[in-house]
């Protein structure tokens, strides 16, 4: 007993005067919660390591620089997957990648370093109500993220509950709210550790309700009998980062997608080509269109990706010779090769789809990650397209989030306008191992948080098919070529996300706060 003792006391002499080498730590472990290693208990046991740290920092100072450090953790690893981009540029040392990953992770741990300030603020000396504070104050900074300097919300805390029941809580309080639900998860182990018996057996017992029933939930909306009977099939080439671009392999590229699109059947189908699969001017060269075409069936639509160029006007004429911009576009064609709708891209990735600060940072050597020197111009946002019926099969409303969009909860349908699906079209080839199931999960919340299923094809995977409780009802695995045929699940009524968005967890946070600071002064 007495050794325990002298043990425990000197592991928090220890962690009393490195708590940000603790932290930075807790950071790293907790990222292995994400996909793909998905090790959620982990993430929550170091929270409840972070809230300690928390709670014996000295001043606003020292709390902030723990909430910094087990950000940086966090986001370095998860981020990982970003160096793999710089391995397609050569216009940028491909070293370049990994302090890339560490600039951008400093600046995202400002984000957790504000939430850790304002938990240990409002929650210092107020044991049964800390991580209530903090959760509440992290599903607040983690929004910012997601909205400032046009957001960079990856991995949001929420996205460890996929699988587990509690994802299911995202229908009403979406993938924000699902933090506040981690960071409640990981106060009942410290509550637990500090005695306080009371609030950790009710978070305990609230979520092992909220797991049943929301298991029960995600049963009854992914059966089986409820899909609408429309025939789809997704396509995925394995088409690498490196080939997708190469003019020596545009023959290879486009017989690959040829063979796997498959021979129409009886029944009309709806395909499903990744971002960018083509390298056409579609809307400007109607070969491409008629030999694209000759792939359909009378009734079959095919959605893929496509740039649409914009050129120089003058007085009404187009000069073909200036390239003034491009949109990253999704097409719907049909067998005739007519392009029945177009969505552009409205969150581009800075960097990547077009160089912020040109005219400064090109002049030292910097490119953007994808090939071309013309910037992507972004689309006015969400928008349904409406997708003409044919043989038999109904007529359908699609929304469509092009590759790294799909990650921004609330901000993907027309409210006024629900659709039926959402297709993502995406490029993940550039993602590296961990970017690709990390974008899949994210996806998946989409679903559960709009009651929609959620289609995705991408070059080298993972493609699938997302029911409307977050299920994969298919796929396929990250680097193989193939496709699949499926029928479309059918949507929910709209969810109270769907309907109201962001404003119910952000609500939600700030009557918990203002109920907590007024419940702590009457208890004073």
């Amino acid at each position: 007993m007495k050794i325990q003792t002298i043990d425990r006391a000197a592991a928090q002499a220890w962690l009393a005067k490195r708590p940000g080498l603790v932290a930075l730590g807790a950071g790293v472990l907790s990222a292995t919660g994400f996909e793909p290693l998905r090790l959620w208990p982990v993430t929550l046991a170091m929270l409840a390591l972070f809230m300690q740290l928390l709670w014996r920092a000295r001043d606003r100072r020292e709390a902030a620089r723990i909430g910094y450090a087990f950000g940086l953790g966090q986001f370095t690893v998860g981020l990982n997957w970003i160096a793999h981009a710089f391995t397609f540029q050569d216009a940028m040392p491909h070293w370049l990648g990994y302090p890339a990953i560490l600039l951008l992770s400093f600046y995202l741990a400002f984000y957790p370093a504000m939430a850790a300030l304002i938990g240990w603020q409002l929650g210092r000396g107020r044991a049964q109500l800390f991580a209530l504070f903090l959760g509440c104050a992290w599903l607040l900074t983690e929004y910012l993220r997601a909205t400032m300097f046009t957001g960079f919300p990856w991995n949001p805390l929420g996205v460890i509950w996929l699988g587990t029941g509690v994802d299911q809580l995202a229908i009403a309080i979406g993938t924000y709210g699902l933090g506040l639900v981690a960071m409640l998860a990981a106060g009942a182990l410290w509550w637990a550790a500090h005695r306080q018996w009371r609030p950790a057996a009710m978070v305990t017992g609230g979520l092992v309700l909220v797991a049943l029933l929301g298991t029960l939930r995600a049963g009854q909306v992914g059966a089986p009998a409820e899909g609408s009977g429309v025939a789809i099939r997704v396509v995925q080439p394995n088409i690498n980062q490196n080939e997708k671009y190469d003019p020596q392999l545009e023959e290879l590229n486009f017989r690959r997608l040829s063979a796997l699109t498959g021979a129409p059947g009886a029944a009309p189908r709806l395909v499903f080509w990744p971002e960018a699969a083509v390298p056409a001017i579609l809307d400007m060269e109607p070969a491409w269109r008629a030999r694209i075409a000759s792939l359909l069936g009378p009734g079959d639509l095919l959605m893929l990706g496509g740039d649409k160029f914009h050129f120089r006007e003058r007085d009404g004429i187009m000069d073909a010779n200036v390239l003034e911009g491009a949109n990253n576009s999704l097409w719907v064609m049909d067998a005739r090769g007519a392009l029945l709708g177009r969505y552009d891209k409205a969150h581009l990735v800075p960097y990547g789809e077009y160089l912020p600060m040109r005219s400064l940072l090109s002049g030292i050597g910097l490119a953007r990650l994808v090939p071309g020197d013309i910037d992507f111009w972004p689309g006015p946002g969400p928008r349904t397209l409406d997708l003409p019926g044919a043989q038999g099969r109904p007529s359908l409303r699609m929304a469509v989030q092009i590759c790294y969009e799909i990650v921004f909860s609330g901000q993907i349908i027309d409210r006024a306008n629900r659709p039926d699906f959402i297709f993502n079209p995406s490029n993940d080839a550039w993602f590296g191992t961990w970017g690709p199931p990390q974008h899949l999960a994210q996806a998946r919340l989409r679903g559960i948080e709009e009651g929609l299923p959620v289609i995705r094809s991408t070059p080298t995977g993972i493609s699938a098919l997302v029911d409307a409780a977050g299920h994969v009802v298919a796929a396929i695995p990250h680097g193989a070529a193939g496709a699949f045929d499926a029928r479309l699940p059918v949507a929910t009524r709209p969810t109270p996300f769907a309907r109201w968005g962001n404003i119910l967890p952000l609500t939600l946070a700030a009557m918990l706060i203002v109920s907590g600071v007024a419940i702590g002064r009457r208890n004073r």
